[in-house]
């Protein structure tokens, strides 16, 4: 079972690194994969009292593939945002693999998706504020992009307590 302790954390060179897309032969790890990411962000919740998603990337898992669950379990896989709206908000973000730092960045306010599901079947999806926030933050992780390097300006940071 993995655990926060897998997690890689903010200065390991494969948080910068663009994700490879899921190929239908990879299908069956897909399942294990998603176990691996439930664990680590169940354990986070416990330790940190936080956490809704999780992109492989920050396991290791260097696929374009996404878990989220506040609802319910869902499962992104080679996600693709298909449009974005103009309009932006400001919001204080947090990660993972930096759990005690928040970073102010810009987010669109909705955004719409295309992926695959887990049984490799095309969907669609539009996220509105905190989801499209959430969804953009780890869509970034497959792109090898931190909400570090998304801050607002130099002083966009600020420590939980």
């Amino acid at each position: 079972m993995k655990t926060v302790n897998d997690l890689l954390v903010l200065g390991n060179p494969l948080l910068y690194e663009i994700s490879e897309e899921v190929e239908p032969h990879e299908l069956p790890l897909v399942n294990e994969w998603v176990r691996d990411l439930h664990d680590v962000m169940e354990d986070i919740r416990a330790k940190y009292n936080f956490g809704r998603a999780i992109a492989a990337p920050q396991l290791g898992i260097m696929k374009r593939l996404i878990y989220m669950n506040i609802d319910k379990p869902m499962v992104f896989i080679n996600p693709k945002i298909t449009n974005k709206s103009p309009e932006m908000f400001e919001v204080w973000d947090d990660c993972m693999c930096f759990p005690n730092l928040f970073v102010k960045v810009l987010r669109h306010k909705s955004i719409e998706i295309e992926y695959l599901d887990e049984n490799w079947e095309k969907q669609t999806a539009l996220f509105e504020n905190d989801l499209s926030e959430l969804f953009q933050h780890e869509f970034d992780h497959l792109k090898g992009i931190l909400c570090t390097m998304r801050a607002i300006d130099n002083k966009s940071f600020r420590w939980r307590i």
